[in-house]
């Protein structure tokens, strides 16, 4: 091996290290060889000069520190899974949650639907149906956004169809994306597909329905026939108890009372004084 390092004139540095030493630095390249022989320690019979062995660590042995800490070695060998869901590295936005204002509300349950109706009052609500899949509900959601962000005062809920599939049958809605209008004690408004060339059909409902009323009554929500499609969905959690119908009272023949000294007489009277007459 020796032969070998000389025949590649690995040692032709030695009388420069020597000149250096004498001065006062060290050459790199020396260094590294001093190094190499220290750490590794597999050529017993290699010999070096003792010019070549001449360095700044005076025999000392070498540790090469990482600048990676111990939390970032653990962080590493984390699955980039379960980093995402222990909220080390953060989640993606999806592009229905991508631009959303404080008055939109994504539903979670038929219940939440419900209470989130009736918990308006006189407020407008505007019940967005949307799937992750739709092409036509990507594209139009960011105008819904900026509509909703124009009109703070109406609320939004958006209901994944993908998520309350068995809700959205339900409800009767087969197209998406699908809007419903609601108002407190009005109940349901409108209710129409758009897409994001048809967007003025939803601009003109909005323009309609969104000046302040005052409504008369206790709010409305969902329709009757709705409430009790979802009740009987048995892949929903949702109870609900129909109203009582009272039924309207009977209507009791008021009878007019004939002055006295006139000569109104029933009709059976008069027809009993003709048969008389005639015989």
């Amino acid at each position: 091996m020796a032969e070998v390092l000389g025949k590649s004139n690995l040692f032709t540095a030695c009388n420069y290290s020597q000149k250096k030493n004498q001065e006062g630095g060290v050459p790199l390249f020396s260094r590294r060889i001093s190094v190499f022989c220290l750490r590794k320690n597999s050529f017993p019979s290699l010999r070096l000069e003792p010019q070549a062995l001449r360095s700044g660590f005076n025999g000392q042995r070498v540790v090469f520190l990482e600048k990676r800490s111990l939390n970032e070695r653990r962080f590493c060998r984390v699955p980039i899974k379960a980093q995402m869901q222990t909220g080390l590295i953060g989640k993606t936005q999806k592009w229905w949650e991508k631009g959303n204002q404080p008055n939109m509300k994504e539903v979670t349950s038929a219940q939440d639907l419900v209470d989130s109706l009736l918990n308006a009052g006189d407020k407008l609500v505007i019940v967005d149906f949307f799937s992750p899949g739709c092409g036509g509900c990507k594209a139009l959601h960011p105008k819904i956004c900026q509509l909703a962000e124009m009109n703070p005062d109406v609320q939004f809920l958006k209901v994944n169809y993908e998520e309350h599939k068995s809700m959205c049958y339900s409800l009767n809605v087969h197209v998406l994306p699908f809007f419903r209008f609601y108002r407190g004690a009005q109940g349901r408004l409108c209710s129409f597909s758009c897409t994001n060339a048809t967007i003025k059909k939803f601009k003109d409902a909005l323009a309609k329905h969104s000046p302040d009323r005052c409504s008369l009554g206790p709010t409305k929500g969902l329709e009757e026939k709705e409430l009790l499609a979802l009740a009987a969905n048995k892949d929903l959690s949702f109870n609900y108890t129909p109203k009582p119908v009272h039924p309207a009272p009977e209507e009791i023949p008021v009878l007019k009372e004939v002055p006295s000294g006139s000569s109104f007489r029933p009709k059976e009277s008069e027809e009993k004084t003709l048969i008389g007459v005639g015989r």
